[in-house]
Formats: structure tokens, sequence, C-alpha cells
């Protein structure tokens, strides 16, 4: 039976690299796949997931108008899917969750969403937030905090590598602009916790 699954985390967590393998093992038993990534994050080039390890694939691209069970569907009618991959899922409107949920239950392909559950502010990212309301399998990956604690939130860095604490919810970076850490440390960072 075919599920929706999300697999969050902080960053540095290799959600890129467990989704990279998961992708080659269907392949590898000769099962047909699809990936997808975020349109808007081309730090290793528009299209491409790539993962802090080396390795990479081609993937097709979401923006905030591609109505994804439309185009799966298109896919579909010309080859057998076996599962579909999303990378920076955060990224996913409310109703792109829910197109991939109808993906799901009406064409009975398993879909693997992985992402960041929460922005440098700690708030949830719409495509988490439906993800958690709705995927039947949640999977925490684990980020570990320069404590050794498990890191669930992120920091913002500016280019001076000062917390910025607001700002727009989506920036493309890497590791020069977050860090990962644990909620102690978050607070502690954005000047919330007071030593």
């Amino acid at each position: 039976m075919a599920q929706l699954y999300f697999y969050y985390s902080a960053m540095n967590a290799g959600k890129s690299t467990s989704l990279l393998q998961s992708a080659h093992n269907y392949s590898e038993q000769g099962m047909s796949v699809l990936l997808y990534t975020a349109a808007v994050d081309e730090r290793v080039g528009k299209g491409v997931i790539a993962s802090r390890i080396g390795l990479k694939a081609d993937a097709q691209v979401f923006e905030p108008q591609t109505n994804l069970f439309e185009q799966i569907t298109q896919h579909v009618e010309q080859q057998k899917l076996h599962c579909i991959f999303v990378d920076e899922s955060q990224f996913l409107s409310q109703q792109q969750v829910d197109q991939l949920a109808k993906v799901v239950d009406l064409l009975h392909i398993p879909v693997l969403c992985y992402g960041i559950r929460s922005d440098f502010q700690g708030n949830l990212f719409p495509g988490s937030l439906r993800l958690l309301n709705i995927a039947d399998k949640l999977s925490e990956l684990k980020a570990v905090c320069h404590c050794g604690r498990k890191a669930t939130m992120v920091v913002r860095r500016d280019a001076e590598g000062n917390v910025v604490s607001d700002g727009e919810q989506v920036v493309i970076g890497g590791n020069d602009s977050y860090e990962s850490m644990c909620r102690n440390h978050f607070f502690l960072a954005r000047g919330t916790y007071t030593a």
C-alpha cells in the first residue's frame, strides 16, 4: 500500500543523502523513480539534488504554481512509476502537499518527502506543517548541535556571522548562512535565554 512519508530535520542531517540512496535502491532493482526539488534552490544548479558528501542527481523542479498531481499523472501515462522523491519539501505549498497525497491515494505511488521542519525563527514552513498534519509516516533524521545534543532548530547568520532574527522566511544558503542547534543554544543565540 502506497503511503506519504515525511523525513524531516534541521540542516546537516543527511536528508538529501538519504533521499539519493533510497532512489538508487529503487533504480538498482529496475524500478522507475521520479525526483523533485524546489526551483528556488539553485545552489548546485537548477534541478539538481546534491548532498554535502558529493552525491547528486538530476530532478524535476517544482515552483509555487506547479500542479504536482497533473505533472505526475502525465508522467505515469508515459512510464510506470514505482516511487516519487521530493527534496526541499518545506518549500511545497499546502495545495502541493495535498496533490502529493492525491498521488498516493489515487495513483497508488509512494511519495517520500524530505525537508526542514522549521525556519530560522522557529516557525514551521508551510509545506512542513501540512506534511506533519497529513503524512502517513513521519520520521525525524538526526542533526547534531555543536554541544552534542540533537539539533532541532536552525539559526541564520549574516555575512559577518551575526545571528539574524528578522527577515524573509526563505533565504537560500548553506553552512555559511545557517547553523543547526539544539533548542537551548538556538534560544541563547537569539538572545531569548540569558545565561
